[in-house]
């Protein structure tokens, strides 16, 4: 995740499931697809924060947005 913290990416996809070792609070984990320097990768997080963002805004895919971590979570900007 820090490998691509203040950088612009481009969201494609995404999925939230249930995590077997839920040390969050919503008990979900997401997966996380976006191109970043014309390569598609993926990430993996537990944020509570991001999962909610995808929640509200997954409709809109692709988007670009910047990855922040603001005190201890992590945000889309």
């Amino acid at each position: 995740m820090d490998d691509i913290l203040n950088q612009k990416i481009i969201v494609t996809g995404f999925s939230i499931k249930t995590s077997k070792y839920s040390k969050n609070v919503t008990g979900k984990y997401l997966t996380l697809q976006f191109e970043m320097n014309n390569e598609t990768q993926i990430i993996f997080t537990g944020s509570d924060v991001l999962i909610g963002q995808m929640e509200r805004y997954g409709e809109e895919i692709p988007f670009a947005a910047v990855i922040k971590k603001i005190n201890r979570y992590y945000t889309l900007t």
